[in-house]
């Protein structure tokens, strides 16, 4: 009936690509970049299987990691449609320009380093795609809402359901219609109770299941302690007058932590520093929150529409230009800066981090998920010396690593999802995490839910019947 081979995200929670095969046709549930150091290689591969012979392409959501490698799909030969909901779209095309133009820069950067250097490099220094590249996908995106089947192919339905993780995301069910049986992909899942998304939509029956892991083997801490820890960073921070570092993700994360700043300044928890948006991604993401109201959470619907978004605030400035950007650095006394990447894998807070990272006054807040390999999880485990931009510096900031404002569940919150179920899938699959995770996952679904799970490897191919 099915059968999926998993070329992303398998033993590690970047790189999501999930092929589908059914009645002749090939589709492909999701299209992501390898953002692990020792994965990025993959990034420029040829795909696995011909592009020119995917069917349909279904984003989950618009994460680079779900999303990133469409522009060298489309460039490859594939020439189907790409389906997913309408904020993802939005956000989708955002990102993967905002990528094309970082990817073009640091190409270029290189060229200059070797130029000066006067050495010659390995191999060709080119971006993994360029901006004309991206706007090649989007002719290709067609939209699909939540909760409303479609016919992919004869015998198959397709229905898209709110994962609560970003803005538009989804949990993609396919169902043969002869049979009855379906095949759920969660994408990334969100959390219930979150302040800006609805919860993720439980389902009742499933019979195959490919399931995110990411935060498999831990519990998150509630958000009261989450704020706390945040605002006596903040406090402590602008007592000695330092920097507030936050490597954050623009889509999703960056608005959530902007929701807990507005709260804290309220509440007068924290001193009112300016705070700098320095992510032109991240100001235009947020334009699409402000866009698609019906997404948000009923409660703060009902803010948006009264002008009360907690998005905005006196003392923000989202810095578009480069020389706004560069203007913080002048700026005396202590300020907030929101700067993307969020595993600080490259854009604008490589140059925030030279600045700061060395100060001691200064602190480094990481608010997100930081994958094996990158910056991100060298700053955060510890690391002395770290190598940004070229030249090693000494690590001598406040480092602090926030988990609360993940929009990934912890082993509760899956179990919390899966409890929903009238009984265990056929088949579960386990995808986006790392070894730990994965294994004390699969251990707790069997024991407290009597669900058997498989962990997918690279390559594989499992036939569901």
């Amino acid at each position: 009936m099915f059968s999926i081979t998993f070329y992303g995200a398998a033993r590690n929670v970047t790189g999501s690509r999930h092929l589908l095969r059914y009645g002749g046709k090939k589709f492909l549930i999701d299209c992501g970049i390898y953002q692990e150091r020792e994965l990025v290689s993959r990034n420029w591969e040829p795909f696995p299987v011909e592009p020119a012979t995917i069917d349909a392409i279904f984003l989950t959501h618009a994460h680079l990691d779900h999303s990133g490698f469409l522009p060298c799909l489309v460039r490859d030969g594939f020439k189907g449609k790409i389906y997913a909901t309408a904020p993802t779209i939005e956000i989708t095309k955002i990102a993967l320009l905002d990528a094309a133009k970082l990817y073009e820069e640091d190409a270029e950067k290189k060229r200059q380093r070797h130029k000066r250097a006067g050495t010659v490099p390995s191999h060709p220094v080119v971006p993994l795609f360029t901006t004309d590249q991206a706007y090649d996908v989007f002719d290709r995106f067609e939209e699909i809402p939540y909760n409303d089947p479609f016919q992919v192919v004869k015998g198959l339905t397709l229905t898209c359901h709110n994962s609560g993780h970003i803005l538009g995301s989804a949990i993609i069910e396919f169902k043969d219609t002869i049979s009855g049986k379906n095949l759920v992909f969660t994408g990334d899942l969100g959390r219930p109770g979150r302040p800006v998304l609805p919860e993720p939509e439980r389902l009742s029956k499933i019979d195959y299941l490919v399931i995110e892991s990411t935060y498999g083997d831990r519990v998150h801490k509630p958000d009261a302690l989450t704020y706390e820890t945040v605002a006596e960073a903040i406090v402590n921070t602008a007592n000695k007058s330092g920097n507030i570092v936050v490597p954050s993700f623009a889509i999703e994360r960056t608005q959530e932590f902007l929701y807990c700043l507005k709260k804290l300044l309220s509440q007068d928890r924290i001193p009112h520093l300016w705070i700098f948006l320095d992510s032109p991604m991240a100001i235009r993401v947020t334009e699409v929150f402000k866009k698609y109201k019906s997404f948000l959470r009923p409660s703060l619907q009902a803010q948006v529409e009264k002008s009360d978004s907690p998005f905005e605030m006196s003392h923000l400035r989202p810095t578009e230009s480069i020389e706004e950007s560069k203007s913080i650095n002048h700026v005396r006394g202590s300020v907030i800066i929101i700067a993307g990447s969020g595993m600080c894998t490259g854009g604008r807070i490589k140059h925030h981090l030279v600045t700061n990272i060395s100060r001691s006054e200064s602190t480094i807040m990481f608010i997100g998920y930081q994958a094996n390999g990158t910056l991100g999880r060298e700053i955060v485990s510890g690391k002395k010396r770290v190598r940004i931009l070229g030249e090693y510096r000494d690590v001598m900031a406040n480092i602090i690593q926030v988990n609360g404002f993940s929009s990934h569940p912890d082993q509760n919150e899956i179990l919390w999802w899966v409890s929903g179920l009238e009984k265990p899938p056929a088949g579960t699959f386990l995808v986006h995490g790392e070894d730990t995770a994965l294994e004390n996952l699969k251990q707790v679904l069997y024991e407290k839910k009597s669900i058997k799970a498989d962990i997918a490897d690279y390559g594989i191919t499992v036939e569901l019947q």
